[in-house]
């Protein structure tokens, strides 16, 4: 198991809860056991939790399990011929099958590398990081990209009382996940709560010589910022398996059975790129849900030999901002227009319903978490998925 992470970890108890007794070696490149992720950028990163609050498993559940962990240990290379992953040490594990879960890195800033203040949020380091600079006196906040993990992270600077702008490239920040409709809506949060959105403009620069004090726009503006926090996406962990003979195109191309084309090597969570029988496309998805549900679908593959497609179920996020929970279930497609069916927007309290040729494809929620569950269930496959060799 290359990846101690939650996609690698629920890969583990699937393999053990559908039968398999052999040895399981987990390799994870940070050097702690496995913990949750979404709230880095909400409770721990405001200092309601703390690190054990983090943990996905128990040392009991882990010595039951009888795993075998290599924390803190960087894979290098996949030589399927041989069964072995190599480390970056030099040390070689050999295996009778891997799993891929090494997930993704978050995009940088050109130049920022040894400029203090500018931080990505990926990691509990980073967090942890992240956390300490927020408490640095009052600091000037600016975060680069108002997507899900941007707007989580300028919630929690807001609500530590720190005076935050969000800058976001696009004219209409989460237009493509929502929608522009509903991408206006929910981004109206920040402007709800005093916190500055600053659309269409991207970042030329950062300034500073030791530490971050400002943040140029492209529009020529300067913002002033003690801490800067970047959020403009990720890219799939894959470099390692150069040569291996995996097929590589934004993450690890599978199946609909998460096996690659290499007999006896599945891919997992944020890095494997599979066919989802509901939406039709051959994404990576890069949800909470879908580690955990693909890591069965991965488990059965390994132990049956066969890959067998996992039930069409509707991707599923949710995101909690000014203690609004936005939740999402299904796709949304660039044509595909809501309908508020409960509530009104104008209070941030509503359920909407977008339908493509008379289906209905996905539910947006905001504050109604049970009609949100009821909707979820009406949801319907979109299209025929057009097959993708790994």
């Amino acid at each position: 198991m290359v990846g101690a992470s939650l996609a690698g970890l629920s890969t583990v108890r699937a393999l053990r809860a559908q039968g398999y007794d052999g040895s399981i070696t987990v390799i994870g490149e940070e050097r702690h056991h496995p913990y949750d992720r979404p709230p880095l950028s909400k409770g721990f990163l405001q200092g309601d939790l703390d690190v054990d609050a983090l943990a996905l498993g128990s040392p009991q559940e882990y010595a039951d399990l009888g795993v075998r962990w290599l924390l803190g240990e960087r894979a290098v290379r996949l030589e399927p011929a041989a069964r072995t992953v190599t480390l970056a040490g030099g040390r070689e594990v050999r295996a009778d099958a891997v799993v891929i879960a090494t997930g993704a890195r978050p995009r940088t800033l050109a130049g920022t590398d040894r400029l203090a203040g500018v931080h990505t949020l990926r990691t509990l380091d980073d967090a942890l990081a992240l956390r300490a600079d927020l408490r640095r006196g009052r600091p000037r906040v600016v975060v680069v990209g108002a997507g899900f993990i941007g707007a989580e992270v300028a919630s929690t600077a807001h609500a530590l009382g720190l005076d935050v702008t969000v800058v976001e490239a696009a004219e209409v920040p989460l237009e493509r996940a929502l929608g522009r409709e509903m991408g206006l809506v929910c981004s109206a949060l920040h402007a709800d709560h005093g916190v500055r959105l600053l659309c269409g403009t991207g970042v030329a620069g950062l300034t500073g010589e030791r530490r971050v004090t400002g943040v140029r726009l492209t529009d020529g503006r300067l913002l002033a910022a003690d801490v800067v926090v970047v959020g403009v996406g990720v890219r799939p962990v894959t470099g390692w398996l150069a040569g291996s003979g995996i097929t590589v195109d934004d993450g690890v191309v599978c199946d609909a059975g998460c096996a690659t084309g290499v007999p006896g090597v599945v891919a997992v969570g944020d890095v494997a790129r599979c066919p989802d029988p509901f939406t039709g496309r051959h994404d990576r998805v890069e949800h909470w849900t879908n580690a955990t549900e693909q890591a069965g679908t991965a488990a059965r593959t390994l132990l049956s030999g066969t890959s067998v497609p996992a039930p069409a179920r509707p991707p599923y996020f949710w995101s909690d901002q000014y203690r609004v929970r936005i939740q999402l279930a299904g796709h949304v497609g660039p044509k595909d227009r809501p309908e508020v069916v409960e509530g009104d927007v104008a209070s941030r309290s509503f359920v909407a319903l977008y339908r493509r040729d008379g289906h209905e494809v996905a539910v947006l929620a905001v504050n109604r978490p049970k009609p949100f569950t009821r909707l979820r269930r009406t949801l319907t496959p979109l299209v025929p998925m057009v097959p993708l060799v790994p």
